[in-house]
């Protein structure tokens, strides 16, 4: 069989990103839309992949030249997708350790623009333990701190060389978090107090919200893409149809003019503040998972996609999703009902296996991040706790005491606070546990007694589902009006 190398040709581009990270999910989202924007003339930029931890190595990518295909399958306008097509944005991919002087080089290039990372979410923390003079240092953030510095030496300090830095670590305020480690490491290692200066003024960090779900390399059906693609591919990416990329900066039209991903149709938004496409996100996306995915595990489903698939089960998310979240999300009102519809089909999308116990991890505190806010922006303007994220609640005390599912057991997994609680409080009545579960403001940051009705709503709905099953307790919830 051929190769992706005999087929498709490697286009030589001056490289204006350098990305920490060699993972499927950046290939499958900015490495993606970096090439769809190279394709439609609104960008020509190539990016150095870096591998940013100890050990492994980059042959794959070596020898495909940066090629492979990204493979996007779902549901999109209620058709089926299943499209393919070869990425040729990687110019390079390159080993932080054994590379060093070539990561070097390329930080001293007068074409490079853009910094963008992908190195989990303890990627980007301040260690102490980094030195100046390791080449590199261990972290992330002591990695870029001292690349800065070279270049910053390199161009004497020009004002016009800075970078855009754009993380997408999985956490609140990214950008913000790394330029104050980059900071913190400048002045702990003593540098001068000019590049300092260009740190803060000449550099941007931006703040970035991203969204698309990706699956990776599919090592069971790898052989049959391959046979149907027409040629071998060891870096195949599979993701959904679905992708978002918030950049926020105070200089987002600085931003904007150098990465105008948007003049190329795709789905990235530039603004000045990411914080309410977070609430969004978070409301909205995750909010429908944990606010259903207790309740549904309980119920006998073992997927989203099973959920989606039981007229039942779909109209206890829609009902939760337009009638108590969706009118609450501060956006207008048709943004967020047409995010929440793109959702659902997300949910629906026939070639993922989401399972609900990896939504279930640590309900608690998400219960607490992305339902509680609802209920509360609810009870605000109703008077009275909604009824089915209040019954997730119960669902959540529940799952936690109950162990078992149709006689096979199971462990919830959470802090052991969490887990501890519910081992000594098990045997407690449905009221006696939902009194109990939600005066502790530890796990709430309030006592949700405060919220009139909320408790006897809650206890009501964990006697039924302890005393009908959870089956026929969404019935019954899912078919409730106000």
């Amino acid at each position: 069989m051929k190769k992706i190398t005999d087929i498709c040709r490697t286009q030589e581009r001056p490289v204006r990103v350098l990305q920490f990270g060699e993972g499927a999910f950046l290939r499958a989202f900015a490495d993606e839309m970096i090439d769809q924007a190279n394709v439609k003339g609104v960008f020509d930029g190539g990016i150095a992949i870096v591998k940013p931890r100890r050990g492994g190595d980059l042959e794959r990518f070596r020898s495909q030249k940066g090629l492979y295909t990204l493979i996007s399958r779902g549901i999109s306008g209620n058709a089926e997708v299943d499209e393919s097509r070869i990425v040729k944005s990687v110019s390079q991919a390159l080993h932080a350790y054994d590379d060093y002087e070539r990561l070097c080089d390329i930080m001293r290039l007068d074409t490079l623009q853009f910094v963008i990372s992908n190195t989990t979410e303890a990627g980007i923390v301040f260690d102490e333990n980094d030195r100046f003079e390791d080449e590199p240092p261990e972290s992330f953030p002591g990695k870029l701190t001292k690349l800065l510095y070279l270049r910053w030496q390199a161009f004497g300090g020009d004002g016009g060389r800075g970078l855009i830095m754009l993380p997408t670590e999985l956490i609140e305020g990214n950008g913000a978090r790394l330029r104050d480690c980059v900071v913190r490491l400048s002045e702990r290692w003593g540098l001068e107090a000019e590049f300092l200066r260009w740190i803060k003024e000449d550099n941007i960090f931006c703040d970035t919200l991203v969204d698309r779900i990706v699956t990776g390399y599919p090592k069971e059906e790898a052989a049959a893409l391959c046979e149907r693609l027409g040629y071998e591919d060891g870096l195949i990416d599979v993701a959904e149809p679905f992708g978002l990329w918030v950049i926020a900066s105070e200089r987002i039209a600085e931003v904007r003019e150098k990465l105008p991903l948007d003049r190329a149709g795709l789905p990235v938004v530039f603004t000045g503040d990411a914080a309410p496409y977070r609430e969004r996100k978070v409301r909205v996306l995750n909010g429908a998972h944990t606010s259903m995915a207790l309740a549904a595990y309980l119920a006998g489903f073992d997927t989203v996609g099973e959920c989606m698939d039981d007229p039942v089960m779909r109209e206890y998310i829609e009902r939760t999703l337009f009638g108590e979240i969706v009118p609450f999300v501060p956006l207008p009102g048709k943004e967020a009902a047409e995010f929440a519809h793109s959702v659902l089909e997300r949910f629906a999308n026939p070639f993922l296996r989401h399972r609900l116990l990896s939504i279930a991890l640590n309900s608690v505190s998400k219960w607490r991040a992305r339902v509680l806010p609802s209920v509360l922006d609810y009870y605000a303007k109703e008077g009275r706790p909604p009824e089915l994220l209040t019954f997730s609640f119960a669902a959540l005390a529940e799952f936690y005491t109950a162990g078992e599912r149709g006689g096979v057991k199971y462990e919830p997994s959470d802090d052991a606070a969490v887990l501890e609680f519910f081992g000594a409080n098990r045997e407690l009545s449905a009221r006696g546990l939902i009194e109990k579960l939600a005066a502790q403001e530890r796990f709430w940051g309030m006592a949700l007694g405060e919220i009139d009705g909320f408790i006897d709503k809650a206890a009501e709905s964990l006697g039924d589902i302890r005393e009908n099953g959870a089956a026929a307790a969404i019935k019954r919830a899912a078919g409730r009006r106000g």
